[in-house]
């Protein structure tokens, strides 16, 4: 199993990319912490997934709150008595629209979710990865943050500074035990696409030459490769996953 004995934490994992990865965790060994704004969708994951309660549990994270993320961090020592992985996977697409459209507040809560609780996260586990001289961390980034969506400029700044993020923290804690890798999926099959218009969705659809959108448990598998021991020889990168869409 990649990851018999780990432990980790999954933010947003009620649902989507973040509930695959869990699945795909448990299956390959891990235990895991559900980390997730809706505590009731989390629990009901959790449940759904560990019906025995031994491997999973669920924790209400506000990722906008740094507090939260020491939270988890707490809770995962606590329930496993240690952490070795996190997926820094919460994220919104925002409300769609050009440029001169995006409000104040619009700006301000993508960046919180987005890059603010990608930050965070990799901060609640820095001391304790370090300490432990080892720890794999991921980032999901998305192919817009590399190419640009239009009509989703604030989602495709906030994932190009996950990317941006990675490669940095990466360099700073290379020598330490603890890779930091990113991954930039091209359209996938989860709720954030009620977010997006269908002018935009058939927009991204048809920039993948493999000619459809990705599945959330095809993330999950290079996500569960990634945070484990296999992954030893390459920090800072953003992988894509895009059916094709990039290839750089």
């Amino acid at each position: 199993m990649l990851l018999q004995g780990r432990v980790g934490i999954i933010t947003g994992a009620a649902r989507g990319i973040g509930r695959a990865c869990a699945e795909v965790f448990l299956r390959e060994g891990a235990s895991v912490i559900i980390a997730d704004i809706d505590r009731e969708s989390a629990e009901a994951t959790a449940r759904a997934i560990d019906p025995d309660g031994k491997r999973v549990i669920a924790v209400r994270v506000d990722v906008t709150r740094r507090a939260d993320h020491d939270h988890a961090v707490e809770e995962a020592v606590h329930a496993f008595g240690r952490l070795d992985i996190l997926v820094n996977n919460a994220g919104i697409a925002g409300r769609p629209g050009t440029l001169e459209t995006q409000s104040e507040d619009d700006i301000d809560r993508i960046l919180a979710i987005n890059v603010k609780g990608v930050f965070f996260g990799c901060a609640a586990v820095h001391a304790r990865m370090v300490a432990a001289g080892y720890g794999r961390i991921v980032n999901i980034a998305s192919i817009a943050g590399k190419e640009g969506n239009p009509g989703l400029a604030p989602y495709s700044m906030t994932k190009a500074a996950v990317i941006g993020l990675t490669k940095a923290y990466a360099k700073e804690v290379a020598r330490s035990g603890i890779l930091v890798n990113s991954v930039a999926p091209a359209v996938i099959e989860t709720d954030i696409l009620k977010q997006v218009t269908s002018e935009v969705r058939e927009y991204m659809i048809s920039k993948i030459p493999m000619g459809r959108m990705g599945l959330p448990g095809e993330v999950a598998e290079l996500v569960a490769f990634l945070s484990s021991e296999r992954m030893s020889f390459s920090t800072g990168f953003c992988f894509d996953l895009s059916g094709g869409r990039a290839t750089y």
